[in-house]
């Protein structure tokens, strides 16, 4: 059950990631702000933006490192057997072979050689 949460937040988290850097400006975009291109009337103003999608990213790159380590350690865990079937050696479950002390066979059996 925990396992599952994680895996959906791992997929949740590396959606939102896969957005966020898709929307982020690239270098030479903050030239034309400098030169004053109406950047600096946005909500964040003219850096504000920048730097909260830059931190977002971060604080989203961080939990998405930290769900792929939740995720591996569960993966290695060693699970207990879910049924008493699972639980039966392998070595049990082999079917006996014919012999001939158990009567006779479908297949004809060769006499021994004197």
């Amino acid at each position: 059950m925990l396992q599952t949460l994680l895996l959906l937040a791992h997929i949740v988290i590396a959606l939102a990631l896969i957005v966020l850097v898709l929307l982020q400006h690239g270098k030479g975009a903050d030239v034309g702000a400098a030169f004053g291109s109406g950047a600096s009337s946005t909500v964040f103003g003219a850096r504000g933006a920048s730097s909260f999608l830059s931190r977002l990213t971060g604080g989203l790159a961080a939990g998405f490192f930290i769900t792929s380590l939740s995720l591996a350690y569960f993966a290695t865990q060693v699970s207990q057997p879910a049924s008493v079937v699972e639980q039966i050696p392998v070595e049990q479950t082999k079917p006996a072979l014919p012999q001939e002390s158990q009567g006779p066979a479908d297949v004809p059996q060769v006499p021994p050689a004197k």
